[in-house]
């Protein structure tokens, strides 16, 4: 890529990526959330999983698995790390034994409400943007994020 501009020269080529942006973003808020979740001894990873059983306890892991977006070889060492500090449950399902359910323990009840209540608005002042702001690019992101995996 060549250009005449000398402004642009001088940038980083690879700012010209969205790609490139959004992981970089995401390097950045992983540096914003990790002091706010090792009060709780979480990490981000951990804290999505713990905000999606607050919202719905007792979740098939294939469905957690859905709902965050990762594959069963990277969830099942998470969720049993999670169990492991006492935080989530796993139980056989009564009607098929093979289906797995995810629970909050009453400690992970605990961690969930405690984060909920101060992460989000910490992060919120850390990205210096109006909730309006966030929320406006948050739609475009979720948007961007299903389009790309129907695309592949």
């Amino acid at each position: 890529m060549t250009t005449t501009d000398p402004v642009a020269d001088q940038a980083n080529p690879l700012d010209q990526f969205l790609c490139f942006s959004v992981y970089a973003a995401g390097l950045a808020f992983n540096r914003v959330y990790k002091p706010l979740l090792d009060r709780y001894g979480i990490t981000y990873p951990q804290y999505l999983a713990i905000v999606a059983l607050s919202d719905r306890d007792g979740q098939k892991v294939s469905e957690l698995g859905e709902r965050l977006f990762l594959e069963s070889n990277t969830l099942t060492p998470l969720i049993k790390r999670l169990e492991t500090a006492g935080l989530v449950s796993r139980t056989r399902d009564t009607q098929d034994e093979r289906v797995v359910r995810v629970s909050l323990t009453e400690q992970g009840r605990t961690v969930a409400s405690e984060a909920l209540a101060c992460v989000p608005a910490d992060v919120l002042r850390a990205t210096g943007m109006s909730r309006k702001d966030l929320a406006q690019l948050n739609e475009a992101m979720t948007r961007l994020g299903t389009t790309l995996r129907q695309a592949g």
